[in-house]
């Protein structure tokens, strides 16, 4: 199971743009484009992360940044 987070991004906390929850589970999540599913190379598209609100369930995603993952008690 996905371990409980909270997060930051440039220092300001991330809250849940729909519920405004703070506790997330965090998660790879590929970026399939759709030439490279054409070519079959899936494998090599870009990953973000991909942080899913626990109290709503929305997913927020983050390419490449200063996201920082902090451990929530849970």
């Amino acid at each position: 199971m996905a371990k409980l987070v909270h997060a930051t991004v440039g220092g300001k906390r991330v809250q849940c743009l729909v519920c405004g929850g703070g506790v997330f589970r965090e998660r790879e999540v590929k970026l399939n484009s759709t030439g490279m599913e054409f070519f079959n190379l899936a494998w090599a598209n870009e990953s973000a992360t991909g942080l899913v609100c626990q109290s709503c369930g929305y997913v927020h995603l983050f390419v490449r940044g200063s996201l920082t993952l902090h451990r929530a008690e849970g």
